[in-house]
């Protein structure tokens, strides 16, 4: 690994055995997943993590980036507010997803299953 890599955090300087992920430790996995060096789903395996909590460090850290990069930074409340309105939006998405699948299924129902016993 060249010593760019080592100053960013690469994740190939993370020992696998992590007990606490601190902040910094946080960072340099989402930094390396976001080049590319690695993938969500081998970061969670690698260092037995779940796919939704390496997810969320990530769409954390990404928020985090774009508020810094605004002209006037929103507050911590704000950033709150509009990533529950983001969530919000996703949950009605999903119940309507729900809503058509359930729908579909009354129109065409399933064959009945067969039991072999």
């Amino acid at each position: 690994m060249d010593e760019t890599n080592k100053q960013n955090g690469a994740v190939g300087e993370l020992p696998e055995d992590i007990q606490r992920w601190t902040a910094k430790r946080r960072a340099a996995l989402v930094l390396a997943i976001l080049r590319g060096e690695t993938s969500v789903q081998e970061a969670a395996r690698k260092h037995d993590l779940t796919v939704a909590e390496v997810e969320e460090w990530k769409d954390r850290y990404v928020l985090a980036a774009e508020n810094a990069l605004r002209s006037r930074p929103k507050d911590e409340e704000a950033l709150k507010d509009e990533q529950i309105k983001k969530l919000e939006r996703k949950v009605g998405q999903l119940v309507m997803d729900i809503v058509i699948l359930k729908e579909a299924t009354k129109l065409r129902p399933f064959p009945p299953e067969t039991s072999d016993e």
